[in-house]
């Protein structure tokens, strides 16, 4: 691709609409929540999500060895919940990077102040590139409130290009 072309491609792939989301894993006592963007619905039956998870993160490493997740549904207003998740996993007790946090019903951890969450278990996964396209069916979902989804434009960050 020639220098504008790059420059086109990078501008129309980040006008793709983005939520965020944090997703978290289990492994026992190994924990790791990581903000993700990049989710979508690809299926009504089964319920399907695909999720690109950045390969040399920890959530992938443990996502990768139970195949199961939780993701929480941040809402506007809840950027800062987000940036707690742009950095390695910490665990005091029950918060994970100084967020509160409560346990879903297939062990891994949600944001207690997500509007919800689905749990899911992995059914496939697309390794092409430095994130993988993880396909995960919904197993479980808890609605708190209904919300405006938090997004990468509220926040003026820009992922993607």
């Amino acid at each position: 691709m020639d220098e504008q072309a790059q420059a086109a491609k990078k501008t129309l792939l980040r006008m793709i609409p983005y939520g965020l989301y944090v997703l978290g894993v289990r492994d026992g006592d190994e924990v790791s929540a990581a903000a993700i963007n990049w989710v979508t619905q690809t299926s009504f039956t089964p319920p399907l999500v695909a999720m690109g998870v950045k390969k040399d993160s920890g959530a992938y490493a443990l996502l990768k060895r139970t195949g199961t997740f939780a993701l929480s549904f941040l809402e506007s207003g809840q950027g800062d919940i987000a940036y707690a998740f742009f950095k390695p996993t910490t665990v005091d007790g029950s918060k994970i990077n100084g967020q509160e946090t409560e346990t879903a019903s297939n062990g891994a951890p949600v944001i207690a102040a997500a509007a919800g969450y689905i749990e899911g278990r992995v059914v496939g996964e697309v390794d092409l590139g430095d994130h993988s396209c993880v396909v995960g069916e919904v197993t479980h979902a808890v609605l708190k409130r209904e919300a405006k989804p938090l997004t990468l434009d509220e926040l003026g960050v820009k992922y993607g290009g």
